[in-house]
């Protein structure tokens, strides 16, 4: 199983498992060693799918406004959650391609493998969503169809990313190009950084 694969495997585990409580304060029990790189991929699957849900409710337009604020809240954090998330998956990589001696004309990828991994993981959320309009009974033939068409541009585009992924771990592996991460220094969550913040 290529890496990918196996994102791919936790990754639509773990937003059926989720489906099973459909429910945002539900919890995980992850299955995976803590602390292994499989743990995180199914966290960060975890992150995203409750936080597709939080975007969900916060839309209704008869929500309570001191709810949404309190979901806002809490979107705001998830979001960071995710940031810090995909950063640990990185380092994971840089540990595990340290020893790696780099080609003279290797070069940079646009985005971090766990950059990438982040989209993958968010793809399997939208296939879940897609698939399950789908199988609508309640809906007309035209929404369906519509649904349907939407569903296999997504898992083309699965299959896209999985092989884009494997190619640029292989790429790394070999030393043809290197990794060079940023950290997202997020400011509007960073009191120091935010001025509505610091300027209380």
């Amino acid at each position: 199983m290529t890496f990918a694969e196996t994102c791919n495997h936790i990754f639509w585990n773990t937003t059926q498992y989720y489906h099973r409580f459909d429910n945002v304060d539900a919890s995980l029990e992850n299955p995976y060693t803590e602390g292994s790189i499989e743990y995180y991929l199914c966290l960060k699957n975890w992150i995203d799918v409750v936080q597709w849900h939080l975007e969900d409710i916060i839309r209704n337009p008869d929500i309570d406004p001191k709810e949404a604020l309190a979901i806002k809240r809490r979107i705001d954090k998830s979001n960071q959650d995710r940031t810090d998330l995909v950063e640990m998956i990185d380092d994971y990589f840089l540990k595990k391609y340290a020893g790696v001696e780099v080609k003279s004309d290797a070069t940079i990828n646009t985005e971090s493998p766990a950059w990438a991994i982040d989209r993958l993981s968010i793809l399997a959320v939208k296939i879940y969503h897609m698939q399950q309009e789908v199988e609508r009974t309640d809906a007309s033939p035209e929404h369906v169809e519509k649904c349907r068409a939407k569903l296999q541009v997504l898992l083309e585009q699965r299959t896209d990313l999985s092989t884009a992924i494997d190619q640029l771990l292989g790429e790394i592996e070999a030393g043809h190009k290197y990794m060079k991460v940023y950290k997202q220094m997020k400011m509007y969550n960073d009191p120091a950084l935010n001025p509505v913040l610091y300027k209380k």
